[in-house]
C-alpha cells in the first residue's frame, strides 16, 4: 500500500471500472484529485498492476473526513484488502486529528456494510434516496474517532 503517483493513472483507472463498472470515476475527475487531493489516495499495489484504490477527503475545517472511495480488484476480494485499506485511510484521518469519519454505500452492498460495521461504523438507519442523483440511494455511514 503506497499513496499514488501520475503514471498510475491509467491503472487506478482499470480498477475504478472494476470496482464500480456503473458508475466509474472519467479520467479527468481522477486526475484532478490527484492533482488537488494526492496524498488522500491510496493505492494496492503489488509491483505489477494495482488491485485497489481508497480516497479520503477531509472538510468542514478538518473535522470531518469523507471516504469517497474504496474499492478492490474483484479477483482479490476476500484477502482482507478492504480492511487494510480502510484502517490505512482511518490512520491518516486520525493523523489529520478528524474528528468524524463519513461514507456513503449503496444500500445492497452488504459486503461493504459489514466492514464498515465491522470497524464500528454506524448508519443513521434510513436510506437516503436519489442521495447521488436519481436510482442512486445510499446509506450514510459515520464513526466518531475520538
Amino acid at each position: 500500500m503506497r499513496g499514488v503517483t501520475e503514471p498510475d493513472l491509467p491503472e487506478l483507472l482499470r480498477v475504478d471500472r472494476e470496482v464500480f463498472p456503473d458508475d466509474p470515476y472519467p479520467y479527468f475527475v481522477l486526475r484532478a484529485h490527484m492533482e488537488v487531493h494526492g496524498d488522500s489516495i491510496l493505492v494496492l499495489d503489488d509491483g505489477q498492476r494495482l488491485h485497489g484504490y481508497a480516497l479520503f477527503l477531509t472538510v468542514s475545517d478538518g473535522c470531518i473526513g469523507w471516504i469517497l472511495s474504496l474499492g478492490v480488484a474483484p479477483e482479490r476480494r476476500g484477502a482482507g484488502l478492504g480492511r487494510r485499506l480502510l484502517l490505512e485511510v482511518l490512520r491518516h484521518l486520525r493523523e489529520r486529528r478528524v474528528h468524524e469519519a463519513r461514507t456513503t454505500v449503496e444500500p445492497t452492498n452488504a459486503a461493504a456494510i459489514t466492514l464498515y460495521q465491522s470497524l464500528g461504523f454506524s448508519s443513521e438507519g434510513t436510506v437516503r434516496r436519489d442521495y447521488l442523483e436519481p436510482g442512486q440511494d445510499r446509506v450514510i455511514m459515520k464513526l466518531v474517532l475520538g
